[in-house]
């Protein structure tokens, strides 16, 4: 339970209650407004769109999920300072939580906010063809479904997104390895046997919905350019989960790269700090090298 909770602390370093005083950022955030692109379950979706004082004409979507679950008060505009320093145009997405929705409700969710904002994209002042895309732990296993599946929801090889940088990601849910949430019985990760809309002791459905719903599954030669940061002591989501991802990119000719976080876990208590580093991934792939 300690480890947890501890575990919870460090996602939320990120995507969770505030710490730091968000002055400094207003020399870089214009506005900020609440979106409402869709309802669940008689909820309405929202994300948090906020606008940089100089466009580069470039936008990044956060996807804000931890276990599955989200907030709209949760991604606070110091998180984005680096990317509005640069121009970025920030989109904050979140969802209505497990287990109110189902995974598979929730990943339809995520697709409906990015088509959203694809769709609006000239209003705010951006290329829809020119999207990032971005989160941690559940959120950034949702930022890779979209990066990988994009082609299926567009119908066009260059999907959703020009780029991805994620922390922490789950890829494969039917391979957990040495992950706390696995049970060994080939099911669904334990604490949410009951949250992927099927019986999770009928194991040939759950092969489904899990090779469905795993990132590894979907890599082809169109997956855009992936970083990946991600702790090699994470006990939750093993780091194995990103080494598989990078080994499959890699056979199928994508550039995926892979930060190892020395002695880290499922976060750490300077990971705000990576978001530079996501910030330059983005500079390279996104404005300096537009197609990738």
């Amino acid at each position: 339970m300690k480890n947890e909770i501890k575990n919870i602390f460090f996602i939320l370093i990120i995507f969770g209650v505030i710490i730091l005083n968000t002055g400094c950022v207003n020399n870089y955030l214009d506005k900020r407004e609440t979106v409402v692109y869709g309802k669940r379950n008689s909820h309405d979706l929202t994300y948090e769109l906020m606008h940089p004082k100089i466009s580069n004409g470039t936008g990044i979507v956060f996807i804000v999920s931890g276990s599955w679950r989200s907030n709209p008060d949760d991604f606070k505009p110091i998180y984005g300072k680096s990317f509005l320093k640069r121009g970025y145009t920030l989109f904050a997405v979140s969802h209505l939580s497990q287990p109110d929705a189902t995974i598979p409700q929730i990943y339809e969710d995520v697709i409906i906010a990015v088509k959203h904002i694809r769709t609006n994209a000239k209003d705010y002042g951006i290329s829809p063809d020119q999207l990032g895309v971005s989160g941690a732990s559940a959120g950034g296993h949702l930022a890779l479904m979209l990066a990988t599946k994009g082609k299926q929801i567009t119908g066009k090889p260059s999907g959703l997104f020009r780029a991805a940088a994620v922390f922490f990601p789950v890829t494969d849910l039917l391979n957990l390895g040495d992950s706390s949430e696995n049970l060994d019985d080939g099911g669904p990760p334990k604490r949410y046997r009951k949250v992927f809309g099927i019986d999770p002791d009928d194991l040939a459905e759950w092969k489904r919905v899990g090779y469905d719903l795993s990132p590894l599954y979907h890599v082809d030669e169109n997956t855009p350019p992936v970083l990946i940061i991600h702790g090699d002591k994470d006990a939750l989501v093993p780091i194995e989960q990103s080494e598989q991802f990078l080994k499959e990119a890699s056979n199928n000719g994508t550039t995926v790269e892979l930060i190892r976080k020395k002695g880290k876990g499922h976060g750490w208590a300077t990971i705000i700090l990576d978001m530079k580093t996501l910030t330059k991934w983005f500079d390279k792939k996104l404005i300096n090298n537009p197609k990738h």
